[in-house]
């Protein structure tokens, strides 16, 4: 890749007058030696399982085998179509579509993990609701994946994209960078407006640890990514509007990883800590353990009989 960094990037894109999209098209088509409709085929390939999974966590029931999560999406969902929901309905279907996608993934269904299946949730739940929301084309929602695999790269390399190594914040909160940044090219606006996008999103998520509850992707992880879409659309806003990050989105890559390597273990992916250590936390993980359903209440035992 002839970039390392997001400035690197945005500076490709706007010397050569190409989108982040067709920059990374070319530099991927130069790294692996497969031909450029190779390269978007498989690309494609990609959106139509994202917007398979949405399809699947809105029409089917996605209880998963823990019994910890499932039916929110509808919920969600059903408050947009038949309700007033409080942040909008733009909002709230972005933030329905990703609690779909997370629900699918807890449930065993197929994903793109986009950058982990962790944040599986939060690109589908963005472009698959703004696609419907602004009437665009497959091909223009291929290319945001491109842009947003661009800006995607550069932070994997730079810094985590995984919780394990540093916390929920590089999952979670590189998804959300990721959406954010690629949301304003689709919108029409260039890189320097996109890579702002993505500083705004990830410095307000530095520090969000990752403390799934019995060790699954799922409490608080889903919840997570429906607000996450939400985060990454405001972000998108931000940037077309022309605010600016007045921390350099690379400085704030930087500190992501400064943030993510003092993380205590306990607060990386382990279930040691956060969230998980909570009374409830520890009850509903017992109960898996002892294979009850994560919410039934606890029962006496039965009193042994008298000997005659």
């Amino acid at each position: 890749m002839r970039f390392r960094t997001l400035k690197e990037l945005a500076a490709i894109s706007l010397d050569e007058n190409k989108t982040l999209a067709e920059v990374m098209i070319e530099e991927q088509a130069a790294e692996t030696g497969a031909s450029r409709e190779e390269i978007v085929a498989q690309m494609s390939d990609y959106y139509e399982k994202m917007k398979e999974a949405v399809r699947r966590g809105l029409s089917e029931q996605n209880v998963s085998r823990s019994g910890l999560s499932g039916g929110d999406a509808v919920k969600v969902l059903d408050l947009v179509e038949n309700g007033t929901p409080s942040s909008g309905d733009p909002s709230s279907r972005a933030m329905a579509y990703a609690l779909a996608v997370s629900e699918v993934n807890a449930s065993m269904g197929r994903i793109i993990a986009t950058p982990t299946a962790g944040s599986c949730g939060i690109i589908p739940g963005v472009f698959v609701s703004s696609q419907e929301r602004f009437g665009w084309s497959d091909e223009h929602m291929v290319n945001g994946l491109f842009a947003a695999g661009a800006i995607g790269y550069v932070i994997a390399n730079n810094s985590f994209i995984s919780g394990a190594e540093g916390g929920c914040q590089a999952e979670v909160g590189s998804a959300i960078g990721m959406a954010a940044g690629a949301l304003v090219e689709l919108r029409g606006g260039d890189a320097e407006k996109a890579m702002h996008a993505v500083g705004l999103a990830l410095k307000n998520t530095l520090g969000l640890i990752c403390d799934p509850v019995a060790g699954l992707v799922e409490i608080p992880c889903i919840v997570r990514n429906g607000l996450g879409a939400v985060n990454a659309l405001a972000a998108a806003d931000m940037g077309l509007a022309g605010v600016r990050s007045a921390i350099p989105s690379d400085e704030v890559v930087s500190v992501m990883l400064e943030v993510g390597a003092a993380m205590p273990s306990g607060h990386r992916e382990t279930g040691q800590g956060g969230l998980a250590q909570t009374p409830t936390g520890r009850k509903l993980t017992e109960n898996l353990m002892r294979g009850r359903k994560p919410l039934e209440p606890e029962t006496e035992e039965p009193a042994g009989q008298a000997v005659e």
